[in-house]
């Protein structure tokens, strides 16, 4: 493995910071990781139960009631938790400290550490230092920011997946089934005199086609990773006065887009998230569809057709006692012109209890379409719920391997044009060097996602997007 350890800091010395977020609550929770994180804390905790007063005699992953004290003065009653290297997270040696929530007394903590030896850790740096020990590999450590970051039963499954190394695994044996054969090229090339040749061409072939496919699986579920990630982007889009910015606010159940009778209020992109059954959409609510005159509506007219564009589902919502069915046909086929990969839903909204049956009628020509009432929310779960079936989290098998990270994606990307170019070396029966060369290509790709080679400009933009005590 190539690690290029980060220069700006000293992965020797103890780090402290608060774990739990910052702000008044019943606990807190500060950090010690290091050589010295036992001795700092001996220096500063005192127990009636702690065997000779001393955190080293006791075993690992023990929890030691006590108080902080500086001198004389006590700070703080607590609870210790000990866990010795290399069985802790980051292989080090590490103490966590649960105390009183008080921003004050959590600070005088970690200064009272500070003045003992400790310094404050960076951005990321305690999974920073698993990753270097060699507790994560990189694409793990990518998948403690997505975990901490989840907020749906989907995304959260898919970060447990990849942090317990379903994805490094899978990249790892795809890696070592091409070195097990880039190894027999390079001793083709130690014997090139003597014209031999040590690795089956037929059999470098059929590999390079599983792993190319293998990839390419990868690549292709990254489109559905990203939405599990980042959410499912929904535009709902109408005329002004359909009721667009009513069903944001039933769905979301607060008055988060402001409702007039005046056409053309919302002029604006309005976006926000809703959890449905596990998954998350992000609704955006969009600037009515019409033709005008005035510049800053036109403007928000064509952010709601890129909205069209941008979205995985787009509602067109319109009002049931306002359009015919043949005037729908042609909105509808004005809409498709500007979907990409997007499932348009017809939503009639307005409807009347009264005439529900005729208004079913009047639009029987459009299949699996809705009927609410945004303003009585009348039909609003039934809407949520066929937004469900749409992107149907348990249709997505998060047991597989689902890439969601930008960078693992483009790193397969990269992969899958050197194993290509592999492919058409075998095809032209080139010889070994060229195809070493290759290989080596794509062994450089997949290893720069688990972390196996790796830069510090690489290390330092990934975990500076940890917060302080991950």
């Amino acid at each position: 493995m190539t690690y290029l350890l980060l220069t700006s800091n000293n992965h020797n010395d103890t780090i402290v910071a608060l774990a739990t977020p910052q702000g008044v609550g019943a606990i807190g929770v500060i950090r010690l990781s290091g050589k010295n994180a036992i001795e700092i804390c001996n220096a500063v905790f005192g127990s009636k139960t702690l065997k000779k007063k001393d955190l080293n005699l006791a075993d690992t992953h023990t929890l030691h009631f006590g108080v902080i004290h500086d001198g004389e003065v006590i700070l703080d009653e607590v609870l210790v938790s000990l866990f010795k290297a290399p069985h802790s997270y980051t292989s080090e040696n590490t103490v966590e400290i649960s105390c009183h929530g008080s921003p004050f007394i959590q600070q005088q903590i970690i200064q009272l550490f500070l003045k003992h030896g400790a310094r404050m850790a960076t951005q990321g740096e305690f999974t920073l230092r698993a990753f270097l020990n060699g507790k994560l590999d990189l694409s793990q450590a990518e998948a403690v920011a997505d975990l901490i970051a989840s907020k749906s039963s989907s995304s959260h499954q898919v970060a447990m997946q990849q942090m317990r190394g379903g994805f490094s695994n899978q990249i790892k044996t795809l890696r070592q089934n091409l070195i097990d054969f880039a190894s027999l090229i390079e001793l083709e090339l130690d014997f090139s005199e003597e014209d031999v040749e040590f690795a089956d061409r037929t059999d470098l072939k059929t590999l390079v086609n599983t792993i190319q496919r293998i990839v390419q699986r990868l690549i292709d579920s990254f489109e559905v990773g990203n939405v599990i990630k980042n959410g499912i982007p929904v535009a709902i889009v109408g005329k002004p006065n359909a009721g667009k910015s009513t069903l944001l606010n039933a769905l979301l159940d607060e008055e988060r887009a402001i409702v007039s009778d005046i056409p053309g209020t919302t002029r604006d992109v309005i976006e926000d998230e809703i959890n449905i059954d596990g998954v998350q959409f992000r609704f955006i609510d969009t600037a009515g569809l019409r033709e005008t005159n005035d510049i800053i509506e036109s403007i928000g007219v064509e952010k709601a057709y890129e909205q069209i564009k941008l979205s995985s589902i787009a509602i067109y919502l319109f009002d049931a006692h306002e359009i015919t069915s043949s005037e729908l046909k042609l909105i509808v086929d004005d809409i498709t012109q500007h979907l990409h990969d997007s499932q348009l839903v017809l939503v009639a909204n307005k409807i009347d209890k009264e005439d529900i049956e005729y208004t079913k009628k009047e639009f029987e020509e459009f299949t699996g379409m809705l009927f609410i009432s945004a303003k009585e929310k009348i039909g609003i779960d039934e809407f949520k719920n066929y937004m469900v079936t749409l992107f149907d989290n348990r249709t997505i098998n998060v047991t597989e391997t689902i890439v969601t990270n930008a960078r693992h994606v483009e790193a397969l990307r990269h992969t899958n044009v050197a194993l290509i170019k592999v492919l058409d070396g075998l095809n032209q029966n080139v010889s070994g060097d060229f195809l070493a060369m290759d290989i080596r290509q794509a062994l450089h790709y997949l290893g720069t996602i688990t972390g196996e080679i790796s830069s510090d400009d690489l290390l330092s933009n990934i975990f500076s997007r940890f917060c302080i005590g991950k």
